[in-house]
């Protein structure tokens, strides 16, 4: 064999490796596909009266009860909120994905903003959530903030439709 076609073919195997999904991540993206009510809200691992803007986007009384939808074959989505005095209700799309973190043997959903033809609005920049827990019926996911110096874990309670 001539030396490109041996470096296409070990560039492409490398290529086609590092793309690729692993089956741990193939199967929560599969059990995150479908549609999801946010139950609550909650927050860990410190004290007192909480109340935050989450997503950079609406207070946290507002996700209470919104719908989340997750498309697995092309990796697109939306949250909607509910309108009300408190709430600007509506919809907003997302990119989604589902991060593996062999060091910490847990993995993350991701995701970041898009308008509804799939184009970023957000400049790049994206949330990561942990995934505590993904069953067939019930989500919960996690992330850590910074409140006055001091971590705040906020809790995300999901149950499937």
């Amino acid at each position: 064999m001539n030396k490109k076609l041996i470096w296409l073919l070990a560039a492409t195997a490398i290529l086609v490796v590092s793309c690729s999904v692993s089956k741990a991540a193939r199967g929560q993206r599969n059990l995150l596909s479908g549609t999801w009510t946010l139950n609550a809200i909650s927050y860990e691992n410190n004290t007192g009266n909480f109340k935050s803007v989450i997503f950079n986007d609406a207070d946290d009384i507002c996700f209470e009860g919104s719908q989340w939808f997750f498309r697995d074959n092309n990796s697109t989505g939306k949250y909607t909120i509910n309108n009300s005095t408190l709430c600007n209700g509506g919809e907003r799309f997302i990119r989604w994905s589902v991060v593996e973190r062999p060091e910490s043997y847990s993995s993350q959903l991701q995701f970041k903003f898009i308008d509804e033809k799939l184009k970023d609005i957000s400049g790049g920049v994206g949330y990561r959530l942990n995934i505590s827990n993904l069953t067939a019926e019930a989500m919960t996911l996690k992330s850590n903030v910074s409140v006055d110096g001091e971590p705040v874990t906020i809790v995300y309670q999901f149950t499937k439709n």
